[in-house]
């Protein structure tokens, strides 16, 4: 049988920085030739970053993707690096001449290419285009109408873009027809909890569809609210790991493949789902026979938990880097949000650039501010305390407050000042919100909510102390010492923001409430149903009606790392003004 040596490299793209992710792609591929590649890969526009969003809508970006793909074709053959035949990702455009699916000739295409002597050899747009979740594909994209085979050293390799794999029909079973020996998908799929055993699934699933070894590569790293994780997979046709890749790690995952033999007479026609295939002959011999050096294994899988906190600290660490920060500032409270956040973001950036303020008011209890100290001595974050004492007193003078509006001052107070030592000194402000309070609108707008970026928007509170435990545990396993005071893991959460104050006063215990609240937001399951797994009709009501009535603040709370299904934001759109209540 022919043999191949593949090179998937998980990279980590920034949108838009066309020359820095070049640069990458030349790295890598330079890294893939020195192990003896034959064939390299490249994920899911990887030359222009994913999501590109609305950047697709500008012509100027589309040229400026199809010239950059250009100039690296000939930048690689001038690095000695034109032989290989290389996968990339990026932006493109239609050729035809006439409207397709409601937008105009010429119309944007989530495209990849492949590389060859300098040129581009073959390029060809996603099939499967979603509109899902994040996913808003079918506003940007034209689906592409092509089976692309590439023969490679006597190998035909199909190829394909992420939901081609995701959805049924289309390339996988084109694939079989046309007898490809190989089918390799590039991918940007981001993050999810669990996702990891749903992607292994599939990936063995559509190899037994397509009858052949398929290769599954993924991108790394962070963008806005996205995370990815890599896991790059290689299954053969009866589903059998071959390779698995990290998870959240950059590099390039090398495996020697047996694979079947080209037909003699190249695949030709209209196959599945009406996809013409279109085969491209690179080197059509096979190759001397060698020594596999690198017959694949599987990389240490993170658990659950370990897998949850780095794919915050990746997506903290991408936001920070990507957006020209060098350091971030926190309100450290004593609680266990801001703790973790903190703890996150020392992981993320390094402790050295993580700056924490203490600002107690006269509702302050003694061991909030010892807490706080404690963590910052046990990380060695930079802290500092600014009491809002005097600013709350110069308010209350000028404008007499009580209830609510006296505590929400408070919170506000607190935001100002992270806000003004941001602007003076340049760090970005983290905002220390779960998804428990953001559910339930228990944050105060201009207050708690300001900042950046939110690291745990899309963590419920029940999952907060289970990280927060979880990285005491990793440190205290390496000899190190661990970040979070134990006061802070058990001590009932407060705001305090009046005397005696603890969350519960205004939220059910947040095993129950966040049992909930993953029913209404996560599964968008009703209240009827949601009482019909046993909950109390009226506690499920009130949770019901909190949610409803928060959207507003939702809507200007920082963007923050998504891991759940359904994170709010580009997941969960319902409208601001909206008199529909479950129940009534």
């Amino acid at each position: 049988m022919p043999q191949l040596r593949l090179a998937l490299n998980q990279i980590d793209s920034c949108v838009g920085d066309l020359a820095r992710n070049a640069e990458t792609i030349l790295h890598w591929t330079r890294h893939a030739a020195d192990q003896g590649a034959h064939l390299v890969a490249f994920p899911e526009m990887a030359l222009t970053g994913y999501p590109v969003e609305d950047l697709a809508l500008r012509p100027s970006f589309v040229e400026a993707s199809r010239d950059a793909l250009r100039t690296l074709a000939g930048r690689l053959a001038e690095q000695g690096l034109g032989d290989l035949p290389v996968i990339v990702g990026y932006l493109d455009r239609g050729e035809q001449d006439r409207p397709r699916y409601g937008k105009p000739a010429g119309a944007p295409q989530n495209a990849a290419a492949v590389l060859h002597h300098g040129e581009i050899a073959l390029t060809f747009s996603k099939h499967h285009l979603p509109n899902y979740g994040v996913f808003d594909e079918f506003r940007y994209f034209v689906p592409g109408d092509t089976l692309p085979v590439v023969r490679v050293h006597g190998v035909d390799v199909a190829l394909a873009i992420c939901e081609d794999l995701w959805q049924d029909g289309g390339r996988v079973p084109a694939t079989r027809s046309a007898g490809a020996g190989l089918l390799v998908s590039v991918n940007a799929s981001p993050y999810e909890r669990d996702k990891d055993d749903t992607r292994l699934e599939l990936v063995r699933r559509r190899a037994k569809e397509a009858g052949c070894t398929t290769a599954y590569l993924a991108m790394i790293g962070g963008q806005d609210e996205l995370v990815f994780d890599g896991d790059s997979i290689v299954v053969d046709k009866d589903g059998t790991v071959i390779a698995r890749a990290p998870q959240f790690a950059e590099g390039c995952v090398l495996v020697d493949l047996d694979l079947p033999a080209a037909a003699p007479q190249p695949p030709s026609g209209v196959l599945d789902d009406g996809l013409r295939v279109d085969h491209r002959v690179l080197t059509p011999d096979p190759l001397p026979h060698y020594a596999p050096e690198t017959p694949g294994g599987e990389a240490e899988r993170l658990t659950d938990l370990e897998e949850i906190y780095t794919a915050l600290v990746v997506g903290l660490r991408a936001y920070v880097a990507k957006n020209g920060f060098r350091s971030v500032v926190l309100g450290l409270s004593g609680g266990i949000d801001s703790a973790l956040v903190a703890a996150l973001a020392c992981d993320a950036v390094g402790a050295g650039q993580v700056h924490a303020v203490a600002m107690p008011s006269r509702y302050s209890s003694e061991h909030s501010l010892t807490d706080a100290a404690e963590l910052a001595r046990r990380t060695g974050l930079s802290f500092r305390t600014v009491p809002i004492g005097p600013m709350f007193d110069a308010y209350m003078q000028a404008l007499p407050l009580t209830g609510l509006a006296e505590e929400n001052l408070q919170s506000r107070l607190r935001g100002t000042t992270l806000m003004a030592i941001s602007n003076q000194e340049g760090h970005l402000v983290l905002a220390p919100g779960n998804k428990s309070e953001l559910a339930c609108g228990y944050s105060t707008l201009y207050g708690d909510s300001v900042g950046g970026y939110g690291p745990i928007k899309d963590v419920y509170k029940s999952v907060v102390y289970q990280l927060a435990r979880w990285r005491n545990q990793a440190a205290a396993e390496r000899g190190h010492t661990p970040p979070i005071p134990e006061n802070t893991l058990t001590k009932p959460p407060s705001a305090e923001l009046r005397p005696g104050q603890v969350d519960t006063d205004s939220l059910p215990d947040y095993d129950v409430l966040d049992r909930i609240l993953e029913l209404y937001v996560d599964r968008d399951q009703g209240r009827e149903e949601i009482v019909g797994q046993g909950f109390d009709d009226g506690l499920v009501t009130r949770v019901l009606r909190m949610v409803d009535r928060a959207e507003y603040k939702r809507r200007q709370y920082p963007p923050g790392p998504k891991i759940s299904s359904k994170g709010f934001g580009k997941d969960r759109r319902l409208p601001i003004t909206n008199h529909w209540r479950e129940g009534d």
